[in-house]
C-alpha cells in the first residue's frame, strides 16, 4: 500500500511555487503538494556553519601545514588555484601575526565568493581583513610576472 501512495504521489503534477524575497527577487522551487506542508527548503533557509573558532597554542609548524590544506581545499576552483599557490610561495616566510591574519581571512568570511572579489579587486575588502595579507594576496592575484597558474602546486 505504502508503494502505490508513492507513486501515486510521484504521479501529481508537479506546482511552481513563487517566492518573494526581502530584496524583490522571486524565487521559484517546484513542488508536487502544497497542502501537506511538503515542499523545498524555504530560501530564506541557509545551512549551519560553524562559526570560527581560533586556535590557541598551535605551532607554527602545525598551523602553516594546515593553513596549507585549507588553502588548496577551499569548495570552489578559483580559490583554490589563486589560494594554494599564494601559500606555497608566501606561507613559509610568514611570521606568527601575519599568518593569524591569513588563517583569519580564509577561515572567517563563510561565503568564498566573498574572498575571491576581496582579491580580485570586484569589491571592496571590509576593513578587518584589509591589512598586509589581502595587499599581498591583491599583488599575488595581478600575476605581474604571468606566471602559469592552471593547477595547484604539489605538496612535498
Amino acid at each position: 500500500m505504502a508503494q502505490s501512495n508513492l507513486f501515486s504521489r510521484l504521479l501529481q503534477p508537479m506546482r511552481q511555487l513563487t517566492f518573494k524575497c526581502n530584496n524583490g527577487t522571486a524565487l521559484r522551487y517546484l513542488s508536487s503538494d502544497t497542502s501537506s506542508g511538503d515542499m523545498y527548503p524555504s530560501p530564506q533557509i541557509e545551512p549551519w556553519i560553524p562559526p570560527y573558532v581560533e586556535r590557541e597554542n598551535e605551532s607554527s609548524t602545525l598551523k602553516k601545514a594546515r593553513l596549507m590544506y585549507q588553502s588548496r581545499k577551499r569548495g570552489m576552483l578559483e580559490n583554490g588555484l589563486i589560494l594554494s599557490t599564494f601559500a606555497s610561495r608566501y606561507l613559509d616566510g610568514m611570521n606568527d601575526d601575519q599568518m593569524c591574519l591569513y588563517d583569519r581571512l580564509i577561515n572567517l568570511p563563510s561565503n568564498d565568493w566573498d574572498i575571491y572579489y576581496w582579491a580580485t579587486g570586484v569589491r571592496d575588502t571590509p576593513e578587518e581583513f584589509n591589512n598586509e595579507i589581502m595587499d599581498l594576496l591583491k599583488n599575488h592575484v595581478k600575476n605581474k610576472d604571468k606566471e602559469s597558474r592552471f593547477k595547484q602546486p604539489d605538496l612535498y
